[in-house]
């Protein structure tokens, strides 16, 4: 196989296989009425992605390092592994995000609630940027998950190049959907988690040198 044929399969081997695992939340989605009474549901429906991206990141990691020819042994490797902890990272943070989804929906039912907005929305903003970096990480390395929640927030600090990137993928990602539809970002699942894993290449590395232990020689 040719290496451009390699990185061809590779990405089309991950596509297929985050529209497979996500598969349930996406058709559950598109039965869903697009009304704010129905944020929770849609939280619901989006649980999948977590482990899905998670499973993606640890793929990816492999193709930048080894690049071998096994992406679905990867994925699906990776998404045994780090299910769990995916979960643990992705279902609170949908659940924080669609208190602040519903809150902002209903801002004129509240006196001052349209005060918050900005608020709330940077808020929002924060609680994925550490999501996708707690992600990550997770799938990455094997921390106890308050430590490896600390290393998100710190490196988000401490690393403003790596979070400015993550935070242009959001950008992307977001403008993408506004201007086509939400089909466009699954089709291009592949694309994103690969951007992401690339953008975070930095961190995981600081996190490799400065926080875990080396083996005993």
């Amino acid at each position: 196989m040719t290496r451009f044929a390699a990185v061809v399969h590779w990405f089309l081997v991950v596509e297929v296989l985050l529209v497979l695992v996500t598969a349930p939340g996406l058709v559950a989605a598109l039965l869903l009425a697009p009304v704010a009474s129905n944020l929770p549901l849609y939280a619901l429906c989006a649980v999948p992605v977590g482990p899905a991206v998670a499973a993606a990141l640890h793929a990816w990691r492999a193709f930048l390092s080894d690049r071998d020819d096994e992406p679905a042994r990867r994925f699906l490797r990776g998404y045994r592994l780090g299910v769990g902890d995916a979960l643990w990272t992705w279902v609170p943070a949908l659940g924080v995000l669609t208190v602040l989804g519903v809150s902002v929906a209903y801002r004129d039912a509240v006196p001052g609630g349209g005060a918050l907005v900005v608020a709330q929305v940077t808020l929002g903003v924060v609680v994925l940027l550490w999501a996708l970096r707690m992600l990550s990480i997770t799938a990455s390395y094997a921390f106890r998950w308050r430590d490896a929640a600390r290393l998100s927030v710190l490196t988000l600090v401490v690393r403003p190049a790596a979070s400015l990137a993550l935070l242009s993928l959001l950008v992307l990602v977001a403008g993408t959907t506004y201007v086509t539809f939400d089909g466009v970002v699954v089709l291009l699942g592949s694309v994103l988690t690969f951007l992401l894993a690339r953008g975070e290449q930095p961190v995981l590395r600081q996190v490799g040198e400065q926080f875990v232990e080396a083996p005993p020689g």
